[in-house]
């Protein structure tokens, strides 16, 4: 990418799209196309079309989705699919319209198998049934890859999809409805400890597995990744390959491990329960980062720390929201 290029942003206002944002800026990248949801309606082809061929825009990082921890996927199933199939058809296809040089799309980790061998490496994409919890959203983001990969091969496109780990930080959603288990333990812990709990109920057993990444460090990959040469970015968007590559921290803990890590942050000394009527969800998910590393990319922020940020982050939000 050169600096004067024009980049579009989907989805910048998001945990994901904001940090990319807050990065290309700090990179030197200023000439930033960016629209809110009001400005410009991501499931209507129309309005889409209209934008790209106005803008014109260089590159495209597609972070626009709609996205929810499990309680919010399983009760909200035709909207996860009918909505994430609108917004990535409608900006993949005119994005190639547009003749757009480099595409970002964004994916999630919950593409690959419920029982995927792990650590999860790329090839291991639709080898395997899906967890139920996020099925709709999953083949929403499998069928934007597929996507990537058919435009690729058809029209030479270089149209590259991510698929990030857990993520959080900054701007992170903390409504227990919709919230990934992150934000939500950040949150009830929180909580707990200024009405003075003594406990603190967690969804699930505790056992199963999960990786976390800043989002800070999965912004820094993506904009690593759109400035590769050309000779180490062609590639990985070559015909005959999947263009797929995951942004991982490579090491994992179980949901226990985190509740007493976000105690421990947030200062709440009451006990842990874990309810075991509600969904575990997948019971692993460590992605395999080889493909990353083998480009030089590392993440930087070690989790406890992100974790630390990422409370003082909610704490000025919550400020802010007591002040109005």
């Amino acid at each position: 990418m050169e600096q004067a290029d024009k980049i579009y942003v989907a989805g910048h206002r998001g945990l994901a799209g904001s940090a990319i944002v807050r990065r290309l800026r700090a990179a030197g990248y200023e000439h930033l196309a960016l629209r809110t949801h009001a400005e410009l309606e991501l499931t209507d082809a129309a309005a889409v079309r209209r934008f790209f061929e106005t803008e014109l825009p260089r590159h495209v990082v597609l972070a626009a989705a709609k996205v929810g921890g499990i309680l919010a996927n399983d009760t909200m199933p035709a909207e996860f699919i009918r909505e994430n199939l609108a917004i990535q058809t409608n900006v993949i296809h005119e994005a190639w319209r547009a003749g757009v040089k480099r595409l970002l799309f964004l994916g999630s980790s919950c593409i690959y198998p419920r029982d995927c061998p792990q650590p999860m490496k790329e090839e291991y994409l639709l080898t395997g049934p899906l967890e139920p919890t996020n099925r709709p959203y999953a083949l929403a983001k499998i069928a934007g890859i597929e996507m990537c990969s058919a435009y690729n091969r058809q029209y030479g496109t270089r149209f590259l999809a991510v698929m990030p780990t857990n993520l959080y930080g900054p701007g992170d959603n903390y409504d227990l409805q919709t919230s990934h288990v992150l934000p939500a333990l950040i949150r009830k812990a929180h909580e707990a400890k200024a009405r003075g709990e003594d406990r603190l109920v967690v969804w699930g057993t505790g056992e199963p597995k999960r990786e976390f990444l800043h989002s800070d460090d999965m912004a820094d990959a993506c904009v690593y990744l759109l400035g590769l040469p050309e000779a180490r970015y062609a590639p990985l968007v070559a015909p005959a390959t999947v263009p797929l590559v995951n942004i991982g921290a490579g090491k994992d803990l179980s949901i226990r491990e985190l509740a007493e890590l976000v105690c421990e942050v947030t200062g709440f000394r009451g006990r842990l329960e874990f309810d075991a009527s509600k969904p575990d969800g997948t019971p692993r998910k460590l992605l395999d980062t080889a493909r990353l590393d083998a480009l030089g990319w590392r993440p930087r922020l070690a989790l406890r720390e992100g974790i630390r940020k990422a409370y003082a982050d909610f704490r000025d939000a919550a400020a802010e929201l007591g002040a109005t």
